[in-house]
């Protein structure tokens, strides 16, 4: 995916948790006290990248809603994984969804991923 997006060299890191730990990160520094499927906290925004050099940032994905949403969708954990660590990555890049253009852009962004990750 990093390759995908020419940021082959950065780095990043990725938590896999439970409902409970990513509710706790998602009520500290998004005051929503719930769970969610994933969250991006990057380090490339305010200017900050020069202090981490190559470090985008970090991706926390719950196992536990991964596996909810990959039997909703009908399809493997891993492939909901993988979704999910690109819908963060993009996050990480500074890629949003509040609109339905930015939607559209985010998913067909995401599919790449999802492509260039199952090469």
């Amino acid at each position: 995916m990093l390759r995908a997006l020419n940021y082959g060299s950065w780095e990043l890191s990725v938590l896999l948790c439970d409902d409970s730990t990513i509710r706790e990160l998602n009520r500290r520094y998004r005051k929503e006290d719930q769970p969610t499927d994933v969250l991006s906290f990057s380090m490339v925004e305010e200017g900050q990248i020069e202090a981490y050099s190559q470090m985008l940032g970090d991706i926390v994905i719950s196992v536990p809603t991964a596996i909810r949403q990959a039997a909703a969708n009908q399809h493997a954990i891993l492939d909901e994984i993988t979704i999910l660590l690109a819908h963060g990555l993009l996050h990480l890049l500074g890629f949003d969804h509040q609109t339905r253009v930015q939607k559209r852009k985010m998913q067909a962004r995401v599919d790449m991923l999802v492509a260039a990750a199952n090469r």
